[in-house]
């Protein structure tokens, strides 16, 4: 590849990045989790720069650390298309439509609030965004029942559930804990497998 076929190929991974998450920022009507599904969408489906177990990944990941989802999503997948200049790219692509909105429609919307109109625009989308969501979290409960089987999904379905929604713990203390126990269960078995080869042998 010749240095000019390299940063065009550069130019286009920048280009298809800032495309991608312009168009999240847009459309993820409703905060964070709104977006969730369109990111998915771009990256997953669209450009394929990410598997859907490897979205999976990121997304429990990201939800453990503090901030706003869309942009830890938008930053780390920047940054692994297109290196720190894609990060940049990315996170500026995902904010740049709110912060046009806010400055160009708030002050509009606000004078008219009141209005029928407005109202409704509002409520119209609340079912839309409803529906993606489900949508990504049937394709989430399918992948859980590939991994481990429908039991085990279930269950971790259901305690999470209850200890988000009846006792309050926050989910990002949860999926550190499940993170937690994935790694240290994984090492011990790893561990007593590897210690009976080494006695058979």
């Amino acid at each position: 590849m010749t240095k000019r076929e390299g940063s065009t190929k550069k130019s286009k991974s920048q280009l298809a990045l800032f495309l991608a998450f312009f168009r999240v920022g847009i459309f993820g009507y409703g905060g964070g989790p709104s977006s969730i599904p369109l990111v998915h969408k771009e990256v997953v489906e669209h450009y394929s720069w990410f598997t859907d177990d490897e979205f999976g990944d990121l997304l429990a990941l990201g939800n453990t650390l503090p901030g706003p989802i869309a942009t830890k999503l938008a930053g780390y997948i920047g940054y692994r298309v297109a290196g720190p200049l894609g990060m940049f790219n990315a996170v500026l692509a995902t904010i740049l439509p709110t912060i046009v909105a806010m400055i160009v429609l708030l002050t509009t919307l606000s004078m008219y609030k009141d209005k029928e109109w407005v109202q409704g625009m509002t409520k119209a989308v609340v079912p839309v965004v409803g529906f993606m969501l489900a949508q990504l979290t049937w394709q989430f409960t399918k992948k859980s029942k590939a991994d481990m089987g429908w039991m085990k999904a279930l269950v971790i379905i259901l305690l999470s559930l209850v200890l988000m929604e009846f006792i309050r713990i926050h989910p990002g203390i949860i999926i550190g804990i499940l993170l937690l126990y994935a790694w240290f269960g994984t090492r011990d078995s790893s561990e007593n497998e590897d210690e009976k080869a080494s006695g058979a042998s």
